[in-house]
């Protein structure tokens, strides 16, 4: 019977082929939603986790959190490194931890932090060390692969957040040397090139003093503030010595917490771009957000209140194409329902015929609702494939969704419901004309066709 239905739809070409096309788009269609709003809320989950606040430059608080947690906008402006004691000495804050933007390398975003950073998404490295002296980098996972990046290998960083690296300044007399590569996280880390504020704030002639514990740590930063040929040469002396000295650990963090850093007073005023905040009990969410909004120059913003905000308008957005994706499907049925109808009566004849000959009511009726089934199968599977391969020329095209992490390969159990909800359209658009089928009196069309 299945080679029957078969035959069936290949005397129509053009109906079948329509049908399909039709079924089809909207499977792409529904499955690219269900990847996209999916794979966003997992990876907005990811990267916020152990950030319960985001504090930085006055201006749209989804900005700062877009710009500072998930590194896909332009950054709200900057703050007083001044900033980041305020709220280490609160009681009710656990970890601070400051970024430092502004540069990237080859479209990946450099991000100057400390220690804490590796905290908050608990990254390991797979090969090499931390950053430990000014101008050493640590390669997110992605990075290192996509540049072919390798320990001890320089490389310059340039202006801008690369999101035109074409357009953007490199800065020839600050090279970074990649001390380590991080081993893959499934979070935005994974697409950051981290290394030290001092370094960040050395690029750009900024001078500063950090109160470290260690004197060559402030040597260091100091020299290069003044003269980066003569920091090259400390910084490999450097290298070497702290190659030994953290080779044992396999962690990116550092169980001691940073010293507060102030500004020199030479040349430009050292700033962060913001301060990623983890409290210590819950009643910092209830005061620290609205002491930080009324009664500082600073703006604070919740990830996870702007987050659900964010998905809440997407989740707008793709519910009103969804809806349109389905009664596209419901139209693919109906023409299904039209095709089988009409060829309905030309196919009398051959299917009298074939109970003449010993076949049974259910084999005459499961012929006809194979052909709607095959078609929606057909259909189903060339829209499921159409999507994951739209996903991945994107994913390659666009680097926001590269950044967001998409990625074409992933497979989600809704599409199984939405595969098996096609081929339900499928079987009910044929079960009026199979019911018509196996009601068929084949004396009578014999007769009739007489």
């Amino acid at each position: 019977m299945i080679r029957l239905a078969l035959a069936y739809l290949a005397d129509r070409p053009l109906t079948s082929a329509l049908n399909v096309l039709l079924l089809a788009i909207s499977v792409a269609m529904l499955v690219l939603l269900l990847q996209f709003s999916s794979q966003a809320e997992e990876r907005f989950e990811r990267d916020i986790a152990g950030i319960d606040l985001v504090v930085g430059a006055k201006g749209s608080p989804l900005q700062l959190i877009l710009s500072s947690v998930f590194h896909v906008d332009s950054p709200t402006g900057n703050i007083p490194v001044e900033s980041i004691d305020l709220l280490r000495r609160d009681p009710a804050v656990a970890r601070v931890v400051p970024l430092a933007l502004g540069d990237n390398f080859d479209g990946f975003r450099i991000v100057g932090t400390d220690a804490g950073f590796a905290g908050l998404y608990d990254l390991k490295l797979a090969e090499g060390r931390s950053f430990a002296a000014p101008m050493e980098a640590v390669l997110g996972a992605d990075v290192a692969r996509q540049t072919g990046a390798k320990l001890g290998q320089k490389f310059i960083g340039s202006h801008g957040l690369g999101d035109d690296p074409q357009g953007d300044q490199g800065h020839d007399h600050a090279p970074f040397t990649t001390v380590g590569i991080l081993a893959p996280s499934g979070t935005v880390a994974d697409r950051l090139i981290l290394t030290s504020v001092e370094s960040v704030w050395a690029v750009h002639g900024i001078g500063h003093d950090h109160d470290h514990d260690h004197d060559h740590d402030h040597k260091t930063g100091h020299d290069h503030a003044h003269g980066h040929d003569h920091d090259h040469h400390k910084h490999h002396a450097h290298d070497d010595h702290d190659h030994d000295h953290d080779h044992a650990a396999p962690s990116l963090a550092s169980p001691a917490a940073p010293a507060p850093l102030q500004a020199s007073g030479s040349g430009l005023e050292p700033e962060f771009t913001a301060l990623l905040v983890t409290y210590r009990n819950a009643s910092a969410a209830i005061r620290l957000p609205a002491m930080i909004n009324r009664q500082t120059a600073l703006q604070s913003a919740v990830p996870a209140t702007e987050t659900a905000r964010l998905i809440e308008l997407i989740g707008a957005s793709l519910a009103g194409i969804k809806v349109f994706a389905w009664l596209l499907a419901a139209t693919g049925g109906l023409a299904i329902f039209v095709a089988l109808l009409a060829a309905l009566r030309a196919r009398e004849g051959d299917l009298a015929l074939l109970r003449v000959m010993g076949a049974s009511r259910a084999q005459v009726f499961g012929t006809m609702l194979l052909e709607g089934v095959i078609t929606a199968a057909a259909g189903a599977v060339l829209g499921w494939l159409a999507a994951h391969g739209l996903m991945a020329l994107a994913a390659a095209r666009f680097a926001t969704l590269a950044d967001l992490g998409f990625s074409p390969f992933q497979f989600h159990s809704g599409e199984i419901a939405l595969v098996a909800g096609v081929l339900g359209i499928g079987a009910l658009a044929a079960l009026i004309p199979a019911i018509r089928i196996y009601q068929l009196d084949p004396a009578r069309v014999m007769a009739r066709s007489l």
